[in-house]
């Protein structure tokens, strides 16, 4: 179908412009919401390809983390994050031209969907009662099962990198000594104080 071929290439563009707007763009504020709309096209591209297990795991796990990702650079940057409140209404409008963005590219999937039904042109259609996450499920624990583990280990050590980077000594930071609690006896945790009755005027 024709229709579908026009719509496939031009979400690849926007994708690909908005993964250059993420590389060239000065202003992180703008660089994070250029990759949410990057990650956003790709799951439509991989609906239109009928891998819809795909689709939802990049939006929940990457549009998702982008967020935390984005609270890790304020934190390793010490952003004022007063000022950055203060400056909120100037990314407004960026913002909701991403979201109108994305709300125009959904409702012409979801119509085009809706017109081609399982005769999907440009890809070829899965057989009834197909399911890409036991296919996906299947490939990735058996013949790539090493490489998904190798990946799970190099995530697990961004993490810690991560935390180690943010978690720096503070002026005023209280830590907790649990070996000192643990330590600690029972005449320390009370201490009995005698006083003089007080005589009354």
């Amino acid at each position: 179908m024709l229709f579908h071929s026009i719509l496939f290439y031009v979400f690849a563009a926007i994708m690909f412009g908005a993964a250059l707007g993420v590389v060239f763009s000065r202003n992180p504020v703008h660089s994070v919401m250029l990759l949410v709309l990057t990650f956003f096209n790709a799951a439509v591209l991989w609906l239109m390809a009928e891998a819809e297990f795909l689709a939802i795991v990049l939006v929940l796990v990457y549009v998702g983390a982008v967020m935390v990702l984005f609270l890790f650079v304020v934190m390793m940057l010490d952003v004022n994050v007063e000022a950055a409140k203060r400056g909120l209404t100037r990314y407004a409008p960026f913002g909701i031209a991403i979201a109108l963005l994305m709300v125009v590219e959904l409702m012409q999937l979801i119509w085009l969907r809706s017109q081609v039904g399982d005769t999907v042109g440009g890809f070829v259609p899965n057989p009834e009662g197909y399911s890409n996450t036991k296919a996906l499920g299947s490939v990735l624990y058996t013949e790539h099962v090493y490489a998904f583990e190798i990946a799970a280990v190099i995530l697990l050590l961004a993490i810690i990198a991560a935390i180690t980077l943010t978690m720096r000594k503070r002026p005023g930071l209280k830590v907790q000594n649990i070996a000192k609690q643990v330590g600690v006896r029972a005449k320390d945790r009370i201490r009995v104080v005698k006083m003089d009755a007080e005589k009354k005027s």
